[in-house]
């Protein structure tokens, strides 16, 4: 092949990776204005947006480098820039923690790292807001603030109804609390009796929140645990990532969906999508190329323990961030974030039984 073949070659399969990557990046918007009147997100590090900012915790994202590509900077967010609920067309919900009083009706955050769907994850760390606590803060917000904003109860019930609940939560259940020695839960319970016992704890969460009046809801699978940095780089599996982890998980995963559906159905007037997030995350972090990525296994930030761990204070972060699936020891980055979303909003494969953007149009 010639020096200028070669050249056109190249040129050519750098353009397609950018139009691949601006493709997966692009956030999901409408320009007519919001496509529901709020939303609402439930969960963990993975969608904390400052919450934590606020508690007397270890488990804060209050310091660069995390914030280091948010258009504001830091803000609490455990990445380099937006999560998952940044990028669902919606208006960015502020952390319920700074914005409780304000009178907020396009939706709050009650997303705290650490914790989890049972009230003691984490609790070794300092104070979270479990969803237990979570929960109850939506309960006393709806109806000592919100209701009040409204014109009468039949407007309120509308806007409810039409607002998107969001949840990502339960990885903490695992990292912070099955398979910390710390907890006797891995020797109180199997991983099967272990996945039931968050699920029907957080189905009853999800009842509470349908009784005040919330019908549209979307759940996020747990993620591929055993291919994090923390747990990939620590354990010898002989592999990416440690299959066992993998597999314990899935217990409730695999739990998840059939209780979505029964919840669908019984519940009336209601519409619980799944996010099946968990086989994408694998299958960029086996095919990285597959998704504009050339790291799949490393953290974008220099992160305590050898890179398993969260990111050290003020530490220059690698410079292709938009390239890995890590940020740090535990979380994605933007990028990855956005792929997420991109999938859950536009294809109902991933989140079904419709996407995000068909649940906000029934």
């Amino acid at each position: 092949m010639s020096n200028r073949s070669r050249m056109v070659s190249m040129l050519v399969a750098f353009l397609l990776a950018v139009i691949q990557f601006q493709t997966q990046v692009v956030v999901c918007s409408s320009s007519s204005g919001p496509l529901a009147p709020a939303l609402y997100a439930f969960g963990d590090s993975l969608f904390d947006s400052g919450n934590n900012n606020l508690l007397p915790t270890l488990v804060k994202a209050n310091f660069l480098p995390y914030g280091n590509n948010f258009p504001s900077g830091v803000t609490g967010r455990f990445t380099n820039g937006r999560t998952v609920v940044d990028f669902l067309g919606l208006p960015y919900p502020p952390p319920y923690l700074s914005f409780r009083k304000s009178g907020v009706i396009t939706g709050l955050n009650f997303a705290s790292g650490g914790c989890g769907i049972l009230p003691e994850t984490g609790n070794f760390l300092g104070k979270c807001l479990s969803l237990e606590d979570q929960v109850r803060l939506f309960e006393s917000a709806a109806l000592n603030d919100l209701q009040r904003l409204f014109k009468s109860s039949d407007e309120f019930s509308g806007y409810l109804a039409k607002s998107i609940f969001a949840f990502s939560i339960g990885n903490n259940d695992y990292l912070s609390n099955y398979l910390n020695p710390l907890y006797n839960t891995s020797r109180t319970y199997k991983p099967q009796p272990f996945a039931e016992l968050l699920i029907a704890s957080l189905s009853q969460r999800l009842e509470r929140l349908y009784n005040i009046g919330a019908r549209k809801f979307a759940a996020f699978e747990l993620g591929p645990i055993g291919c994090v940095p923390s747990f990939a780089k620590k354990s010898n599996h002989g592999g990416v990532c440690n299959g066992g982890l993998n597999l314990l998980v899935s217990y409730f995963n695999q739990m998840l969906q059939p209780m979505l559906q029964n919840m669908t159905s019984s519940l009336a007037g209601s519409m619980f999508v799944l996010g099946r997030v968990n086989g994408i995350g694998y299958d960029a972090i086996i095919n990285p190329s597959r998704y504009g990525l050339t790291d799949s296994r490393n953290p974008c930030c220099p992160s305590w323990g050898n890179g398993t761990l969260t990111c050290i204070p003020l530490q220059t972060p690698c410079p292709d961030h938009n390239k890995h699936f890590f940020w740090d020891g535990y979380h994605f980055t933007e990028a990855m974030g956005s792929i997420f979303a991109s999938r859950c909003f536009n294809d109902a494969n991933v989140c079904s039984p419709v996407s995000i953007q068909h649940l906000v149009k029934i």
